[in-house]
């Protein structure tokens, strides 16, 4: 089996099963990708941003240009005219669908009412019993966002980073946010980068050493 379908198919079947067993988290987890050969310096970090000929009048890539343009203004980049930027950046985005069926736990009790059991017996005198299952499906979206920033004059690739993450939430747009944060998160980060970036909803949430916290992102609505 392809590695990459293999990964995916766990991550899928992994935010399933915390659905199932957390319900609505408070953070959004994403994974951030990045290739570097950054030098610039706060005095060059100007940029316009570059699109393909059939993206000319593309408004939805318009709205994640105004997204991305934000984050990168928090990293000291200015926007310009494009004859006079340091920088391209180019953007790539896409959000897939899933569907994820897992195996729910149904226990019978054959005497639902009130019984005198063993003392701090949950079970009563006649132990737990066997569980059924019943598949149930869940709604899984992969939401993707690449950011491309090159040297206009030469044309050389000096940043190029992409954040995935998965959830139920299925608007592109309300992903946005989180996946333009999360990727220019300690912008520049080292060439073959690869960490989790947790955005908290509402407040702190924890992050081990291979995790960046931020604070809450403006979107009206994040991953569940």
């Amino acid at each position: 089996m392809n590695i990459d379908r293999w990964t995916r198919r766990v991550a899928l079947l992994f935010v399933a099963l915390t659905a199932l067993l957390c319900g609505c988290t408070t953070y959004v987890t994403t994974q951030v990708t990045a290739f570097s050969d950054w030098s610039g310096s706060d005095a060059t970090r100007t940029y316009a941003f570059t699109r393909q000929k059939d993206q000319k009048n593309n408004l939805e890539l318009g709205a994640y240009e105004r997204i991305v343009a934000n984050e990168l203004a928090v990293h000291a980049f200015r926007e310009v005219a494009r004859d006079d930027a340091r920088y391209l950046v180019e953007l790539a985005y896409g959000i897939r669908s899933d569907i994820v069926t897992v195996a729910q736990p149904v226990y019978y009790d054959p005497w639902p009412g009130p019984y005198w059991g063993r003392p701090f017996d949950p079970w009563g005198p006649w132990g737990p019993f066997p569980a059924t299952y019943v598949n149930q499906s869940y709604p899984v979206f992969t939401h993707l966002l690449g950011i491309r920033i090159t040297e206009r004059a030469s044309g050389r690739e000096v940043y190029n980073v992409t954040a995935r993450n998965f959830g139920e939430e299925s608007s592109l747009v309300r992903a946005m946010p989180y996946l333009a944060r999360s990727a220019l998160a300690d912008f520049p980060l080292a060439n073959g980068a690869v960490h989790t970036v947790k955005i908290p909803l509402g407040g702190g949430a924890g992050a081990d050493a291979n995790e960046v916290s931020l604070p809450a992102a403006s979107a009206p609505k994040a991953t569940q």
